[in-house]
């Protein structure tokens, strides 16, 4: 009898961990899998909409009723053709990259001078500086375009690229300075302290301690200042009039529409040489990137 009534309770047991093991593998399904795949389908689907429209010919663009807007049936070049060769793209291209590299360079080189000052020289106020020039971050282009655009044509410097390459900084170097200011932060302070004892400058500090320890930090800053520069609208808009010196983001969009006219597949096919540069950027320095976001030295 005892064994009997054991044996349902031996098994209820076994059964148990079974539930319990479908339950967690349901829940990780549902709570895991299932956002992971809905965010992954609303970030990529875009990209894929764009490589499949700059592949399709005019034909299927425009026939839904015939063929699979999600898909190509006859791919073709005519539209990457078309803008390498009929249009001013390449120069455009290289315009945003000189822009963009330009940019960066001045904007690291302002931001970690001031963030090393910040962040090490310890002077009164020190605190409430780097977070004023947080603030400054926040404040929106659309307001700061319009003295700028009065000193940019005071200057001379209307309709040329460096009009865009002095105020890109205006905007990069308050991010790019506290952005360093925190990993300045996660360097121990006492390397710096020996090569103080030992008779080095704090120029020589910056250069020979402080900035191979930050080399991820600096990087990482550098993807967002390339990133920002290259995808920036609203000054490059402002500022730029003549259609060679127009960069990518704002030439895509008033050199190829005519009228009402949208020509989808050269738009689509501008677009996605327009972003491998960046994707390009990204995968060099990924590991770098990663490694900022986790600190700097131990100590």
């Amino acid at each position: 009898m005892t064994d009997a009534a054991a044996a349902p309770q031996s098994n209820t047991a076994t059964a148990a961990p079974e539930m319990l093991s479908w339950d967690s593998k349901s829940r990780r399904v549902v709570m895991l899998y299932v956002p992971l795949a809905c965010f992954l389908l609303i970030l990529l689907f875009p990209f894929y909409w764009m490589t499949v429209t700059a592949f399709k010919p005019n034909a299927e663009l425009y026939d839904y009723a015939t063929h699979n807007p999600f898909w190509i049936t006859s791919p073709t070049l005519d539209h990457i053709r078309h803008l390498l060769f009929n249009t001013s793209y390449p120069h455009w291209l290289w315009t945003t990259m000189l822009v963009s590299i330009a940019a960066t360079f001045l904007s690291l080189l302002s931001s970690t001078l001031a963030a090393y000052a910040i962040q090490r020289l310890r002077f009164r106020g020190s605190q409430y500086v780097g977070l004023a020039i947080y603030l400054a971050y926040l404040v929106p282009p659309s307001i700061l375009f319009i003295p700028l655009a009065t000193m940019v044509v005071r200057l001379g410097l209307f309709d040329t690229p460096f009009a865009l390459i002095l105020t890109y900084p205006t905007f990069l170097v308050p991010f790019c300075t506290w952005l360093l200011i925190g990993y300045f932060k996660s360097i121990p302070y006492e390397l710096e302290e020996c090569a103080l004892i030992d008779g080095a400058s704090r120029l020589q500090i910056l250069r020979q301690i402080t900035l191979p320890l930050a080399i991820p930090g600096l990087i990482s800053a550098g993807i967002f200042s390339f990133t920002l520069s290259w995808n920036e609208f609203i000054y490059a808009l402002a500022f730029i009039q003549s259609s060679e010196n127009k960069t990518v983001p704002v030439a895509i969009l008033t050199e190829l529409v005519t009228g009402d006219v949208y020509q989808w597949g050269a738009l689509m096919a501008g677009s996605l040489l327009g972003s491998l540069p960046v994707a390009i950027f990204y995968s060099f320095f990924v590991d770098y990137y990663v490694s900022s976001l986790t600190g700097a030295v131990k100590e």
